[in-house]
């Protein structure tokens, strides 16, 4: 029995049926209403949302598809702006599918962040990635590959997932989505944690970003930036705030990401490394666990999926305009895209954490939380990763997009101009967003779902990041001589399980086909041989024998049935003369006894 407790209007409903209007409508003005008026009336329906609604009774199950706390609709509000920039962004694009992927992304992660059990949760969490992969998929050989591993890492990923939900039910149990591991991890709780590391990025498990983000679209990777990995880290805030280590695991991550964004060549390769290492704060302050620590997440995913955004949308639109996306084929943009030069550097200042930007607040909370919380050595791990962010993001890419020297080869960017009007308006307000966020701290801080509030303008503070980052750009610009990027390829950890990967094609190819030959002689010679001779003999003792048994019988009943046919002659008379010679004939037989 299924049984619904009430009704509201749940912001993944108006995305999957505007998603199913974009997959049919062919119609370009109404594709446009679509993309614009959908976002807008999901941030209306996700402001009028109760605390709990969509509460379900299933097979012995409670269910409930919305929870809107706190912690909840940070994450929903981020969504649904960033689905709106992003499809303000790609309005100009005209692939149906690429827009119905879009949104129906977008439904899957507003269920989770609304999912109260895990039941709805995974179901929500399965739409997100089937949907995703669409924009990754692009008509290349490429996209089309990294798309395939994008989509088996996170079916493994997902299997992991469902079978901790399984045993979790199974060993009793609740299917509430709530704080786990609080008396200790069972396996269960590893299985589920393990799902939501993957998604979040978290190395090992972090090839995918690097490998499927370039490959997809400009547009796509909008939606891909702000959506996966961000709500992973919702998930993990909401399960395993305070497990111990996450803190760790976050601080290496910030390293890791930061320290091939910085040797990369690739700028979307750049940025997607970048989402590793920012998503290495939040992870590393979910793992303090304060409330101070999980607002400085929270605060760092808001301002993240804003920043990271802007910057795609910038290296999109230069990737668009010029069809290049290495910085050595890259240089000298900047007369020729000056609105996307200003526009990019406001994200790429911001999420290096100047003053003033949404990055500055963000990052000020999480570090003020690893002070309160003693824990110096991750506070220097993550102030080594400010540096390498602001050194690849802040110098490293503007420098060799627009200011670079223009080479033989790269004479045609000077052609490229800004992208459309509708893209420089997604970047405004999306750079517009992250300004305020900076320059009004108190609006970003209460909407964290926690009251613990942060003094973010300190002087000690200010001073302290702008001293790094004139420290940084200093000693950058000394040995600037040896930052020019080479082409080349970066290994990354996906390499082993590529390599992998191929040694066991070639051990199948070698010597488990040599063995499975070896193995099918043996069975042609003892199996297959000495079955086709016993079938022989039993098919001649069968045609031989039994056939001639039953041949012979009905060969008798035709020879007696012909017989006594002949008798049969159909005349009375004869009838009655046979049968006093058959009484007479049986008279001398008694009378002989």
């Amino acid at each position: 029995m299924m049984m619904f407790s009430e009704i509201a209007v749940h912001p993944a409903v108006l995305f999957l049926g505007a998603a199913i209007g974009l997959a049919c409508v062919r119609s370009g003005p109404v594709q446009r209403v679509l993309l614009l008026g959908t976002p807008v009336a999901a941030l209306v329906a996700a402001i009028r949302l109760p605390d709990r609604f969509g509460t379900m009774h299933y097979l012995g199950m409670d269910m409930l598809f919305g929870r809107a706390d706190a912690l909840s609709v940070l994450f929903l509000y981020s969504f649904i702006v960033m689905a709106a920039l992003g499809a303000l962004y790609s309005l100009q694009v005209r692939s149906r599918i690429r827009h119905a992927a879009a949104f129906a992304y977008a439904a899957g992660c507003t269920g989770v962040v609304l999912a109260g059990d895990f039941l709805s949760l995974f179901v929500f969490w399965e739409l997100m990635a089937f949907a995703s992969v669409f924009l990754i998929w692009g008509g290349s050989a490429r996209s089309a590959a990294a798309g395939f591993r994008y989509i088996l890492v996170h079916a493994a990923g997902a299997l992991v997932l469902l079978a901790g939900i399984v045993l979790r039910v199974y060993t009793g149990g609740s299917l509430a989505f709530e704080q786990l591991g609080a008396g200790g991890m069972s396996t269960a709780d590893i299985l589920i944690l393990t799902g939501f590391l993957l998604n979040a990025a978290v190395p090992p498990l972090h090839a995918w970003v690097a490998d499927a983000y370039p490959e997809a679209s400009p547009g796509g990777v909008i939606f891909l930036c702000a959506f996966t990995t961000k709500t992973a880290v919702y998930v993990l805030a909401r399960g395993f705030a305070g497990l111990e280590i996450l803190a760790p695991l976050g601080a290496a991550m910030a390293l890791i990401g930061v320290g091939y964004a910085v040797i990369e060549n690739d700028a979307r390769r750049i940025l997607a490394y970048h989402i590793i290492s920012q998503v290495g704060y939040m992870v590393c302050a979910i793992g303090i666990g304060t409330d101070l620590a999980v607002n400085g997440a929270c605060a760092h995913a808001f301002s993240n999926i804003l920043n990271k955004g802007l910057l795609f949308m910038g290296v999109g639109a230069v990737v668009l305009q010029t069809g290049r996306g290495r910085l050595h084929q890259l240089g000298a943009l900047a007369r020729a895209m000056p609105r996307t030069l200003v526009l990019t550097m406001i994200g790429a200042l911001a999420i290096s954490g100047l003053p003033l930007t949404g990055g500055f607040v963000s990052k000020s909370i999480v570090i003020t939380a690893l002070e309160q919380a003693h824990r110096p050595g991750l506070e220097l791990m993550l102030m080594l990763a400010s540096i390498g962010t602001f050194f690849s993001v802040g110098i490293k890419l503007p420098l060799f997009i627009w200011f670079g020297s223009v080479k033989a080869d790269t004479c045609a960017n000077q052609a490229a101009g800004d992208p459309p009007w509708n893209m420089l308006l997604a970047m405004t307000l999306t750079a517009a967003l992250s300004l305020a966020a900076g320059m009004f701290p108190g609006l970003l801080q209460a909407l964290l779902p926690h009251q613990e509030i942060c003094r973010i303008y300190s002087p000690a503070h200010v001073s302290h990041t702008l001293q790094l980052l004139a420290a940084t750009a200093l000693g950058l610009y000394i040995i600037r001589g040896f930052l020019a990027p080479k082409p080349g390829i970066l290994l990354d950890v996906d390499w082993l399980y590529r390599r992998g990967a191929s040694l066991v094609m070639r051990l199948c190819a070698g010597p488990l086909n040599r063995m499975n030959e070896r193995v099918n002689g043996l069975y042609q010679r003892a199996g297959v041989g000495p079955a086709q001779k016993a079938s022989g003999a039993l098919t001649l003792f069968d045609r031989s024998g039994i056939d001639g048994f039953i041949d012979g019988l009905a060969m008798a009943a035709l020879v007696l049935g012909e017989s006594l046919r002949v008798i049969q002659t159909g005349k009375i008379q004869h009838y009655i003369g046979g049968a006093v010679i058959f009484f007479f004939l049986l008279l001398i037989i008694v009378m002989l006894r």
